[in-house]
């Protein structure tokens, strides 16, 4: 597969996927929304990706959107332009949510405005300690738009939302940690293989379990509390179908022969959680 705006790449399970305009710091044109629409269809359907991550080219993760194509070229184009936003809201937004697999934002440098929708529908996100977040439309009199308030809104405690929102401030990989923008920041030199370390961890576990995993946290998140059971309930008979009944045979029959340990093991080689 090739496309006009991005680099794909696939090893060991581990699909990346690289944002390629870095002379317009990764800014989204409706040539790459157009590019991302195809390849997460792609790649949702590749065996041989398990995992996915989205990173950026040369200094930027992703400038936002690219306001000239965007917002000045078609501004005399109310189709064009509802196509193109239409289009930008539903991959960042219900794509990569429900997206069949685990998917990893990896920030590699500048992450602005439009970003953050990506960012937020990924289900995990590593930074650079050197990367530059930026939410900072309140800056030449606008707001964050389209899906960016939402995802604010899913992912930051409120003051923190609103002092960025508000105030237009950068912040860096660590703050984005700190305040729960991104799971993780390391050194930039190091952030390749951090990333890739945890996706190859993904990608040894079984991909029934993981997708069931997101469905039954991201549907639970709208759903009251005997619904959420209800529907726990349905996922559940769901893996025991796809597995052929093997989380059982073999997941609890591997506890029940001292091969697995819950809550010792993570499962794979790659060690406990740095965090902890």
């Amino acid at each position: 597969m090739s496309y006009e705006t991005l680099l794909l790449e696939i090893n060991d399970g581990v699909a990346f996927l690289t944002f390629n305009r870095p002379r317009k710091r990764n800014a989204m044109n409706p040539a790459l929304h157009r590019d991302m629409a195809a390849a997460l269809e792609a790649l949702r359907y590749d065996p041989a990706a398990r995992v996915v991550v989205i990173t950026g080219a040369g200094e930027s993760f992703c400038a936002g959107m690219d306001l000239k194509e965007i917002f000045t070229d078609l501004k005399d184009d109310p189709v064009r332009y509802d196509q193109v936003l239409r289009q930008a809201t539903e991959w960042r937004g219900r794509t990569l949510r429900h997206f069949p697999k685990p998917t990893i934002a990896m920030v590699n440098g500048f992450c602005f405005g439009g970003a953050f929708a990506i960012v937020e529908g990924c289900d995990l996100a590593i930074a650079a300690d050197e990367a530059t977040f930026g939410i900072s439309e309140i800056n030449f009199k606008h707001f964050p738009g389209g899906a960016v308030s939402k995802a604010l809104a899913n992912l930051m405690r409120p003051r923190d939302a609103l002092w960025y929102g508000l105030l237009g401030r950068p912040f860096n990989g660590k703050v984005a940690e700190r305040i729960g923008l991104v799971n993780l920041s390391v050194p930039l030199e190091k952030l390749r293989a951090e990333t890739t370390q945890v996706a190859l961890e993904l990608a040894a576990k079984d991909p029934w379990a993981l997708k069931v995993t997101k469905d039954a946290y991201r549907y639970s998140l709208e759903m009251p509390w005997d619904a959420a059971i209800n529907f726990a309930g349905g996922k559940e008979m769901e893996l025991v179908v796809r597995q052929k009944d093997a989380w059982r045979s073999e997941g609890i029959g591997d506890f029940l022969q001292g091969k697995y340990r819950p809550g010792l093991d993570p499962g794979s080689s790659a060690g406990t959680d740095k965090k902890e």
